[in-house]
């Protein structure tokens, strides 16, 4: 990989990591479409380390009273109780799924899962799914005629239930193309939460499940699978870009609605449909050298 690669892998990675649209996909697409050989899983998994830096970063302070309230509940019964003791106890829930998919699956999330007709296909579905699930949010918000406004849950609602569900939700992103934050945000819109709540709850559950994931594939660096000066170069970008894009997407989802992502998806799935269907791009691109 060379370094101009690597600054366009990271610069992408940082970009999508947030928004709905799958930065998965995307690295994949990108070294398709520019003819350069697959990034692979272990490049993705260990770049997503930049762009958890910036989650980790932007939302330090809740990051800390979680952490903080959860160690304390560990000896303190009184804590227990407490809202930020149980988000962290719901983080690590929440994170099961993924940790057991994850492994049980790594082959086929490094091979299969990466052919370009099921990148389109999970495209098109998961921006329909996000596309409901913007609908319905804005039923309840905006109300109608024969309509009153419903009054939707907050993370202090947030209950084991519901962490399972944005847990299997998160693990469905291992397949390129859902994307981590369009599942789960889906998910959480689809059970009644607000958008903030939703998107905020799905970057916190990101954290342990990256970065673990990151740390995992840092051996393949190591085993010369990747290469080191390219992907931490790539790392450090994604980390500045996706900082900025994540406290520009928190403002958005307060007043917007995430159709114009769907749109997005559906026409990309269906471009990618076409340009495979007419021989331009092939299924397994630049994978030879994966």
């Amino acid at each position: 990989m060379s370094w101009f690669e690597s600054f366009i892998l990271g610069l992408v990675q940082g970009l999508t990591e947030f928004l709905p649209i799958s930065s998965s996909a995307h690295l994949r697409l990108t070294a398709a479409f520019a003819g350069w050989h697959d990034p692979g899983a272990a490049f993705t998994a260990i770049t997503q380390i930049g762009t958890e830096t910036a989650v980790l970063i932007y939302f330090r302070k809740d990051i800390a009273r979680i952490v903080s309230a959860w160690f304390r509940s560990l000896t303190n019964k009184e804590m227990r109780g407490d809202h930020d003791a149980q988000m962290g106890w719901l983080v690590i829930v929440g994170s099961i799924p993924i940790g057991v998919l994850g492994i049980t699956l790594k082959d086929q999330i490094e091979g299969p899962f990466r052919d370009l007709r099921l990148i389109a296909t999970t495209l098109i579905v998961m921006g329909i799914v996000l596309g409901v699930a913007d609908r319905l949010a804005a039923r309840d918000e905006l109300g109608g005629k024969h309509r009153a406004i419903r009054e939707r849950k907050t993370l202090r609602e947030l209950g084991v239930r519901d962490g399972l569900i944005y847990g299997v939700c998160q693990a469905m992103a291992l397949i390129p193309g859902v994307s981590r934050s369009g599942a789960t945000i889906s998910g959480g819109l689809l059970m009644g939460y607000t958008r903030e709540a939703a998107a905020r709850y799905s970057f916190l559950l990101a954290i342990p499940a990256v970065l673990a994931s990151g740390a995992y594939e840092l051996k393949d660096a190591g085993e010369g699978h990747v290469s080191w000066g390219p992907t931490i170069f790539a790392t450090i970008i994604a980390f500045v870009v996706g900082y900025a894009v994540i406290a520009w997407f928190m403002k958005f989802i307060t007043t917007k609605s995430f159709m114009p992502f769907v749109y997005y998806r559906i026409v990309l799935g269906i471009a990618l449909f076409v340009l495979v269907g007419m021989g331009v791009l092939s299924p397994h691109a630049g994978e030879s050298a994966g």
